[in-house]
């Protein structure tokens, strides 16, 4: 049982939901103190967190050709 006052330490389940949420949200104060004292912790999830914005701007990038794409097609390019 954790003493009255105090939070349990974040796990990694949590930590890697907290970083992809961050890709479209803000996270509050409390979250990302959690999230940055967990980070520092974890090697695992440090990596996380530093591929997750790359992948996040791939994946729009890919969009983008894809909708670029439908619309030359629709214009018979």
């Amino acid at each position: 049982m954790v003493p009255e006052g105090r939070t349990r330490m974040m796990n990694c389940q949590q930590a890697t939901k907290l970083i992809s949420e961050s890709q479209e949200r803000s996270l509050s104060l409390p979250e990302k103190m959690s999230l940055k004292v967990h980070v520092m912790m974890c090697s695992g999830c440090k990596n996380f967190s530093l591929q997750v914005p790359f992948l996040s701007k791939a994946m729009k990038a890919q969009r983008q050709l894809g909708r670029r794409r439908s619309q030359e097609i629709s214009a018979g390019l």
